[in-house]
């Protein structure tokens, strides 16, 4: 492990060496399928949405490395953003996030399929290339982790079944339901997984932690593992060395109430946030964009990942509650 710093937030991990994977399976770069011998579900892990996470990464590398295969499906792993996670360096991790877009708000169809134009980024060319993948998926795991140090969280969508999912997986603990953001969308939020229907093909989104953290590698690691094993298509036994030892607590479900959306370059919290804060009183101040006052909508309102550098037409913050 290598440990560097930016600020205060310590750099522990250190990015896997995943050449070996260039050429894929399928003539898709970085992609790799991996088909079991009986009919099944194809069941898709994903990592480096963001070139700088790097513990989706270390996860589907070790899950790889150790020979898994599934007895029945196909089971894909997909490292996606590769020309981000190629420039990462421990000194500047927060700059190898995206080249040009974030990918994880192109996945819409409109966006998808439009033909490929000169001003097409880097991120919606990949997008494209691996989306056949997702296309075909039944069950998506898209690994990611987070800038604060907050405690991780199974990001549900708007989909029922979805959360269903979600809450048989049990990990990590906290579990967001959400309308997704204003500035585009993730690939939990494609059609394709967000329908009404009880049964049918399913994403989830997994926040590990802090991006740099080895918890982080360790939780997606585990969250891998069990989302395996609740597909199954490959034998528990096989995925034992990952999978908790102890039964772990029920999860807690929190519904997003309202999505700040960034409207002006002048804004910022009015104190200290790190995620999950909860403010007990509804009317409290906690944002200033521009001259306009961001204040909690009701009582025992929860920060969810509050953004650190808020940018114009981005999300700041979301706002939710507890459900019982």
């Amino acid at each position: 492990m290598m440990t560097a710093t930016t600020g205060s937030l310590p750099v522990e991990l250190r990015p896997p060496d995943i050449g070996r994977y260039r050429h894929g399976s399928h003539a898709i770069p970085y992609a790799i399928t991996l088909a079991g011998g009986r009919p099944g579900p194809h069941v898709v892990i994903s990592a480096l949405m963001h070139g700088n996470e790097l513990c989706g990464a270390i996860a589907a590398d070790r899950l790889l490395s150790a020979g898994l295969r599934p007895a029945r499906g196909r089971l894909s792993f997909i490292f996606c953003n590769i020309p981000a996670f190629a420039q990462f360096h421990p000194d500047y991790p927060a700059m190898s996030r995206y080249v040009d877009e974030d990918m994880n708000r192109v996945w819409s169809p409109g966006r998808l399929d439009a033909l490929p134009a000169p001003g097409d980024s880097g991120e919606l060319r990949r997008a494209r290339e691996i989306w056949p993948l997702f296309a075909s998926a039944d069950l998506v795991l898209d690994i990611h982790s987070m800038l604060h140090d907050t405690v991780p969280m199974m990001l549900a969508g708007a989909a029922p079944r979805a959360l269903a999912l979600a809450q048989h997986i049990g990990l990590p603990g906290w579990i967001v339901t959400d309308q997704g953001h204003a500035g585009g969308s993730r690939l939990i939020d494609h059609p394709r997984f967000t329908g009404p229907e009880p049964e049918g093909p399913t994403a989830l989104l997994v926040e590990c932690g802090q991006h740099w953290q080895r918890q982080a590698a360790d939780t997606a690691l585990t969250i891998a593992a069990r989302f395996l094993e609740i597909s199954d298509i490959i034998q528990r036994d096989a995925l034992t060395p990952w999978l908790p030892s102890t039964p772990w607590a029920a999860s807690r479900l929190v519904e997003v109430t309202q999505t700040i959306t960034v409207l002006t370059n002048q804004f910022h919290f009015t104190h200290e946030v790190s995620g999950m804060d909860i403010i007990p009183t509804a009317g409290t101040l906690i944002a200033l964009d521009g001259d306009r006052p961001v204040r909690t909508p009701h009582d025992h309102c929860i920060l969810i990942m509050p953004a650190r550098h808020p940018v114009r037409g981005h999300t700041a913050v979301r706002l939710g509650r507890l459900v019982a």
